[in-house]
């Protein structure tokens, strides 16, 4: 049986004050293979007291110093890639050949962007704004960044977020999720060898250790992926204390199809931007609105197209059998109006769910209007612009969408109108360590990747000073 620990202050460490443990489930199978400690107050205290004293000189490093220690991060854990695989493999489902030659692979690139982005931090030239005397911005380290990871991508999420912190020169305690705590260790312990100890922390645990690590006095910066809901409860816990926070949270993707687009080869880019990660991705593409005059047609495609992908084959289970319950939940209670017209099934032997395609849904039913997190497509139709973005725009997140269409201006109009962070066209899904990566509303608010993340992670300071 497999145990996890905390790493802090550059080591794996008992936690001989808690005997509370999370159990861990491999959600292809069903069946648990290990535990990981649940931190409480000493063991939080612990890792944000090392991060706070190793601020003190990481915060001093050169961009070039923080530039090597990511690299050599990026490097090891490229040379690894084989043993992070296998430990995400067995705490999410994932398809092995997909961590090992799709998310790995980015993960490498977004660390070795960050740090290229540790120097080259762009602000105001120096100037006399005022007769006799010399304004200087500077852009410093905000202090100690706790971070929370969610189970969809507990790698990658974890890159996105120490990527700009240490780049920046913050130090980081991070929380992956209860589910899947081990390739945050895993990084943790190979990135202790290229950083001073308390730089990079990890610890484990439940929602209350994320609270904690909120509420804790050295804490300066909060970060979480999560759902929308852990997302209000980290920014009304942060705001007792002025806390900065940086959301990324839910997301329930439109995705516009106008007539005018090769509908088969449509069906299938949007099944694979659906099921990619079996639907858990905040940016998936799960909710199609498509012209009524191709409605039927593209139906048809679609389910045909989704009836081909495989469980276990062509994406993992779902996380957890909460998770699996909370989708079927939703299926069950599918009004009369709606159809299923593939799938809609557990298939086991873990937390499978079948493919699924539902059409004939309204905008108020409860599928339109949640994030379904799961291999499941909704399909509405639309009579024209006005209605596909009304349609589009009429749900509380603002992350991802893409527009479907041969048509230019089309386009221009209708990503104008969009109120996402993301607009594809003719795509979806993509994303690069160049580009922001963050959402409005109820998709919260910052962003990941880019030169953007990294200068949220940064503070700003006038500097004045006469010389008449």
């Amino acid at each position: 049986m497999t145990y996890v620990r905390n790493f802090v202050g550059g080591a794996l460490v008992d936690t001989p004050d808690t005997e509370a443990t999370l159990e861990l489930t491999n959600p292809a199978t069903g069946k648990v293979f290990g535990t990981s400690v649940v931190s409480r107050r000493n063991e939080i205290d612990l890792a944000m007291e090392s991060a706070a004293r190793a601020f003190q000189s990481w915060r001093r490093s050169t961009p070039a110093q923080r530039q090597e220690a990511l690299l050599k991060i990026a490097g090891a854990l490229e040379a690894r890639a084989e043993e992070f695989a296998a430990a995400e493999v067995r705490e999410t489902g994932k398809v092995r050949a997909v961590m090992l030659d799709e998310e790995i692979p980015e993960c490498v690139s977004t660390l070795r962007f960050f740090a290229g982005a540790a120097r080259q931090l762009e602000g105001t030239g120096a100037g006399e704004y005022l007769a006799g005397h010399t304004s200087v911005i500077r852009r410093e380290p905000i202090g100690v960044c706790a971070q929370i990871a969610p189970w969809n991508y507990p790698l990658m999420m974890a890159v996105w977020k120490i990527g700009p912190a240490l780049a920046a020169g913050n130090t980081v305690v991070l929380k992956p999720a209860e589910t899947t705590p081990s390739t945050a260790v895993l990084l943790a312990e190979i990135a202790a060898e290229s950083l001073p100890p308390g730089v990079f922390n990890v610890v484990c645990g439940d929602r209350e250790t994320g609270r904690a690590l909120v509420r804790h006095p050295h804490t300066d910066l909060v970060s979480i992926t999560g759902s929308t809901r852990a997302g209000i409860d980290v920014a009304t816990v942060a705001a007792a204390d002025l806390k900065r926070t940086h959301l990324e949270l839910g997301g329930n993707a439109p995705l516009l199809v106008f007539p005018d687009t090769d509908l088969a080869d449509t069906a299938e880019r949007i099944a694979d931007a659906a099921f990619y990660n079996a639907g858990q991705d905040c940016t998936a593409g799960s909710r199609v609105l498509v012209h009524e005059s191709v409605h039927d047609e593209f139906v048809a495609a679609l389910t045909k197209t989704a009836a081909t992908r495989r469980p276990d084959v062509d994406y993992g289970p779902l996380n957890s059998r909460a998770q699996l319950d909370r989708v079927l939940g939703l299926l069950e209670r599918l009004p009369s109006h709606a159809r299923v017209e593939t799938g809609g099934t557990a298939t086991g032997p873990g937390f499978q769910l079948a493919p699924t395609v539902v059409s004939g849904l309204r905008q108020d039913d409860e599928l339109v209007q949640e994030e379904v997190f799961a291999p499941v497509i909704t399909v509405q139709s639309f009579a024209d612009e006005t209605e596909a973005l009304e349609l589009a725009n009429g749900v509380p997140y603002g992350l991802a969408s893409s527009v479907w269409t041969n048509d230019v201006a089309r386009v221009a109009r209708v990503s104008r109108d969009l109120d996402f962070g993301c607009v594809w066209v003719n795509t979806h899904g993509p994303l690069t360590a160049e580009m922001p990566h963050g959402g409005f509303g109820h998709s919260g608010h910052g962003k990941d990747l880019s030169a953007y993340s990294f200068a949220e992670y940064t503070r700003v300071k006038h500097v004045m000073t006469r010389f008449e």
